[in-house]
């Protein structure tokens, strides 16, 4: 199961992957984050705001309150740096959410309702497994979408980010 430090390890580990992806995606020629692509989602921006929507949905299930969204997404998204500063804001929420966690906090079970529908039960430290899983699922979706730009995608990597960002959990 996730301890305390890894689960510090990993919301700072988040917050570095996000602010890489969107520098990398801030670089692009201009519309090109927008620019209609082959993807589930609209387009790159779109991407990245179906990962702050579940962040934040997430959020509020950790919080214990209702998210009021209906879907994964929103209809249309924000502009890139308002997108940016959001979840650059709440990455920040996250890493202050994983300092004040105990132990026991951890193992905290959390019931909610999914949008799709149906009831869920899952630890703090499963939903935060998830969220890690989510963002890096959905870099991947970006990472193709730089290349057809053409644009090399950054390294996002969590080994990278354990080799290259010390960091003093302990």
């Amino acid at each position: 199961m996730t301890t305390l430090r890894n689960a510090r390890m990993l919301t700072r580990y988040m917050a570095w992957a996000n602010q890489r992806i969107f520098d990398a995606v801030a670089a692009l020629p201009e519309g090109e984050a927008t620019k209609p692509r082959r993807s589930v989602f609209k387009n790159i921006v779109h991407t990245l705001n179906h990962v702050y929507v579940i962040d934040l949905i997430f959020q509020a299930h950790l919080e214990g309150r209702e998210h009021g969204f209906r879907a994964r997404n929103t209809p249309d998204s924000p502009p890139l740096d308002e997108l940016r500063r959001a979840q650059h804001a709440l990455d920040d929420w996250y890493i202050a959410w994983s300092d004040g966690l105990t132990d026991s906090g951890l193992e905290r079970k959390v019931n909610f309702t999914f949008v799709g529908g149906g009831e869920g039960t899952m630890t703090c430290a499963e939903i935060l497994m998830h969220l890690v899983n989510h963002t890096t699922y959905h870099r991947g979706y970006i990472a193709d979408m730089l290349y057809q730009v053409p644009a090399n995608p950054p390294t996002t990597d969590l080994t990278v980010f354990i080799r290259d960002v010390p960091l003093k959990l302990d």
